[in-house]
């Protein structure tokens, strides 16, 4: 055997094993990146979110907070969502089957409870004000309740401005949940918007990530006095 044809062979050899373990040097580093990103970023798809209220009066009087220790909590199962809020004041719950379409608050306040029936085109009524709603991101970023979060604005169909802190890391699947946070890109830690004389904020409390129930998203059957959306704005309208 030539020593042409030696050296080629041992040539040949090395390349195959540098090669091969630049292959296996670069599956490595994708499979970190990958599971580096998979730990970055988590989906919601079912779970418990719960934020703290405050309020805090425009024209800053000494009047306190009428939702001191007030709670809201959000279920997620899939495409099914419920809101409780709870104050001293009451209760006020909110059903949602994203699949149907249907929507149903159930009311609590001074002894008296009332059921409130939604349909699709209701939502959309109530909603309105969030109808497009664009975030805008800006520099700022804040770490709150344990989450490195960005500031985010929005300017609503009624001319409000709803300022929130997301955590990028974090995403709902089911972007029903909430009309006003459908186009955010991430978990809303912090948020605020002005109502009246009133500024109301909304801290993130806690999260579980533990399975639900299918019960927890029933509509009650019996209790409460029911009617419709058109039926309850009617009746709000003259004063009832």
């Amino acid at each position: 055997m030539g020593i042409h044809l030696v050296w080629h062979r041992i040539l040949l050899s090395l390349v195959k094993q540098t090669t091969m373990k630049k292959i296996r040097i670069t599956g490595l580093i994708l499979m970190t990146m990958a599971c580096g990103f998979s730990n970055a970023q988590k989906t919601i798809s079912e779970g418990t979110i719960t934020y703290n209220i405050s309020t805090q009066s425009i024209e800053k009087s000494s009047q306190a907070d009428p939702l001191k220790g007030a709670t809201n909590t959000i279920y997620l199962k899939g495409s099914l969502s419920r809101t409780d809020m709870l104050s001293s004041l009451g209760k006020e719950t909110t059903i949602y089957d994203g699949k149907a379409g249907l929507e149903v608050i159930l009311k609590e306040y001074s002894g008296q409870k009332l059921m409130i029936t939604l349909t699709k085109e209701n939502r959309a009524t109530q909603n309105k004000k969030f109808e497009g709603i664009n975030f805008e991101t800006t520099s700022e970023t804040k770490q709150i309740a344990g989450y490195n979060c960005k500031k985010a604005t929005a300017i609503l169909k009624d001319g409000s401005l709803l300022t929130v802190y997301f955590a990028p890391e974090i995403n709902i699947n089911n972007k029903e949940y909430n009309p006003a946070f459908k186009n955010l890109p991430g978990l809303p830690v912090q948020y605020e918007f002005e109502n009246g004389k009133l500024k109301f904020q909304y801290l993130l409390a806690s999260i579980d990530f533990g399975p639900l129930p299918i019960s927890k998203f029933d509509v009650p059957k019996s209790g409460y006095r029911v009617m419709t959306y058109d039926e309850n704005r009617q009746e709000r309208k003259v004063g009832y």
